[in-house]
This record gives structure tokens, sequence and C-alpha cells, in this order.
């Protein structure tokens, strides 16, 4: 069958948000025009998709299977017409990705200083498709931060930089100038607990059977919402922390934390002359 990509990009809201209501927000349509696209998708594999009561939507076996599978097939599809665009463009062009709180102009710069028969795109990521733009081709190479899967990858250290922990402007810790990490052994902590190993290790919520679940978090803007609204605590790199700036949230130095690590990563098997010349641009970004 020919899939239609807009009712795949519709199931994969749905099906990451879990509730119609919020899939049609951030989809910017209205619910029941939601609900009928994917009851059309639905017919067209003949099979439900969602099991769904007034209380949860949950997806089915075939559900799982679609959500796996439309991901790569919606990012290959982005990566074409990428690549296509690129190839109709009068000079050639090196699309590179970025963590929020990294500042990209100075390697733009310097690259346009030594090629400037190049052209640059720019494609912001988060945490969870740092590692994924790069294998499905929606950029070149990309400046991530640890720890990522770096199967299939090249990767090349570039920075570290300190992390600082979010917590409400009237939390118990804000008026400290740094805290240990013992101190937040007790908070909820408003990410995945192995990207902090050193939280992690002595979390108390984590020794209970019944810890609060995590939200997915799709921006730091949403993170720091739920930090202002006292739902937890994040652990962000600093350069981050500064970035977004806001007076109902503060950032505390940990004493006793790694730092961030900041790398370059690109495919193993993709390296090209355009990569090469970022490489050696990227050295500006350097602290």
């Amino acid at each position: 069958m020919d899939f239609d990509l807009r009712k795949l990009r519709y199931f994969v809201a749905v099906a990451e948000e879990l509730h119609f209501g919020r899939a049609a927000a951030r989809l910017h349509i209205a619910q029941p025009a939601l609900s009928r696209q994917i009851r059309a998708l639905e017919d067209e594999l003949k099979t439900a998709l969602f099991v769904r009561d007034r209380r949860s939507t949950v997806l089915t076996a075939a559900g799982e299977q679609l959500l796996a599978d439309a991901r790569d097939l919606l990012a290959a599809a982005e990566a074409v017409h990428r690549r296509v665009t690129a190839a109709a463009e009068a000079k050639p062009v090196l699309t590179v990705g970025f963590m929020p709180g990294i500042v990209v102009t100075p390697a733009v710069r310097a690259l346009a200083r030594k090629r400037p028969d190049v052209g640059v795109r720019l494609l912001r990521t988060s945490w969870h498709d740092q590692v994924e733009v790069v294998h499905d081709g929606r950029v070149d190479v990309s400046i991530v931060r640890l720890p990522i899967d770096q199967r299939g990858l090249t990767v090349r250290p570039l920075f570290t930089e300190p992390r600082v922990v979010m917590v409400p402007a009237g939390h118990r810790l804000a008026g400290k100038e740094s805290v240990s990490v013992t101190e937040l052994a007790d908070e909820h902590l408003l990410q995945d607990p192995d990207a902090v190993p050193e939280w992690r290790d002595i979390a108390f919520e984590l020794r209970e059977p019944d810890r609060p679940e995590v939200p997915r978090i799709h921006s730091v803007e949403e993170k720091l919402e739920l930090v202002a609204a006292g739902a937890g605590i994040s652990v962000i790199p600093r350069s981050t922390a500064t970035f977004y700036t806001r007076p109902d949230v503060i950032g505390i130095p940990i004493e006793d934390i790694g730092p961030n690590r900041v790398c370059l990563a690109w495919l193993a098997t993709g390296r090209s002359p355009l990569i090469d010349a970022f490489l050696d641009a990227a050295a500006s970004l350097v602290p």
C-alpha cells in the first residue's frame, strides 16, 4: 500500500503522547480531525492501532510495530527531501546539528572564511534525537552531548563544561552558592537517571517500587516549566542554563558531579571533505 506521510505523522504524535488532545495541540489541528485521520489509517491497514477508553489510550501490538517503522520512514523521507534540495542548489551544503546552549556561530564563520563556496544549514536537536538525525541523514555532522549510543558513529571530543542543578526559585537550596549531589538524593529528577549516574547511585526514589513517572520532555523550555512548577529538578550543562535564564528557576553549581562532554559525531562511513572542513572550524567552539 502507499503510505500517506501526513497520516503517519499524525499517528506518531498520538503514539508518543498517548493522548489525542495533547497530540492535536502538538500538531495544531482539531482533535476530531485527528481522530478521523487515525481511523482512516486504521481502515487502510485493516487493523486497530490503539485501544481507547475514557481513561487511557494505549498502543496495540500492531501500533507498536508501526511506531517503530514509521519513525524511520518519516526520517528517511525528510532526508531524501533534504538531499534533493541540496543537490539542486548552486553550491554544496553542509547540515550541522547542535544541542541547546551551544552557540555554533563561531564555527560557521570559521568555515565560511575557509570554504566560502559551502553553504551551512543548522538543525537544533534534543536529547531524544541528537544521534537519530545523524543516522537518518538529516544532518551531516552533529555537535552532541554525551552520553550517546556511539555505534556506527565516529565521535571526536570537543570540550567539557560544568553542570548545574535547576530548582524553583523558592526551593530550599535556591540560596546556596553550590551543592553536593548528596543534597539532591531525595529530589525527583526530570530526566533519565542514567544521564546523571552520580545522582542515580544515591537517589532515594529509585529504591522505591512506585517511582514517579518522568514525562516525555521535548525541549529545555518544557523541562524548565516543570522545574518552575515544582515538579522536580533537572541537571543540565552550565551553558544551557545561561542561555535559558528565567527569574523563577535557579541554577546551582554541583561540586561533585562530572562535567558534560561535548563532541562532534558523524557516520563512521560518511566522512567527506566538507565534514573535514567543519571539524577544523569547530575548534573555534572550544571555550
